[in-house]
């Protein structure tokens, strides 16, 4: 199980309704792309920091090792803003007013995905996807969720005990070796992936499959009061950013 997927089965948000957790998180995303960038994508950013590691009580470790691969991407997105290519300074020559862009667009990009990750780290995806059928998505489509992410979780655990073999046979002791094992990695894992592909489709048949996958969804009602506070609390946030930028302008 990955790390946010196990944070997110132990939330003390877990038995909460899916909608009410996004109508925050997804709703802070929202703010952060729509609102301007200062002070607005800022105060996104605080308000989801503290919502994070306050009420939901996501641990500050385990939320950085998250955090951090969607936020170099930001970083990554926003370095050509630093630059121009052409021009009458050169091939290559800094940008006008290139750090505050570059800032302001680091600035939406990294509190929209601390909205994001903070419906993922309340929301398991096995209380998401069978509420996703109710709401109107088509059984098909979210059967293939439910498989892919079901198989997703048996290759990373494939690949993981692959690699334990490998190097308790000294298989990453050269350069030479890890090309190899590397090699035998992806081969041995293409393999295994079609043959549990196989064993999946035969044990469904077996019981009956009929297009539709059943499982069971715990039990849980939409809150009135959380929602209506969140939706009071985006309002604020929205608010707070007129007032802010104001004077600004």
């Amino acid at each position: 199980m990955l790390p946010i997927d196990a944070a997110a089965h132990s939330s003390r948000w877990r038995r909460r309704h899916p909608v009410d957790k996004a109508v925050l998180g997804l709703g802070l995303t929202v703010l952060a792309i729509s609102l301007p960038p200062w002070p607005g994508a800022a105060l996104v950013l605080v308000t989801a920091l503290a919502v994070l590691l306050g009420p939901a009580g996501v641990p500050g470790r385990r939320l950085w090792r998250a955090y951090r691969v969607p936020l170099g991407f930001c970083v990554t997105g926003a370095l050509p803003l630093l630059v121009q290519v052409g021009g009458p300074d050169g091939f290559v020559s800094p940008a006008e007013d290139g750090p505050l862009r570059a800032g302001e667009l680091l600035l939406r990009t990294s509190a929209a995905s601390l909205g994001v990750l903070l419906f993922a780290f309340t929301t398991p995806m096995s209380d998401l996807l069978p509420r996703l059928a109710r709401a109107g998505v088509p059984a098909p489509l979210v059967d293939v969720a439910l498989v892919t992410y079901r198989m997703s979780f048996l290759l990373l655990d494939s690949v993981r005990r692959i690699r334990q073999a490998q190097a308790a046979r000294l298989g990453h002791t050269t350069r030479a070796a890890t090309w190899r094992s590397l090699g035998g990695l992806g081969a041995t894992a293409f393999v295994r992936s079609f043959d549990r592909a196989a064993r999946l489709q035969t044990g469904l048949a077996g019981r009956g499959y009929d297009g539709t996958l059943r499982v069971l969804v715990p039990e849980a009602r939409v809150s009135v009061r959380f929602t209506a506070a969140s939706v009071a609390l985006l309002a604020a946030l929205a608010a707070l950013t007129v007032v802010l930028e104001r004077p600004l302008s």
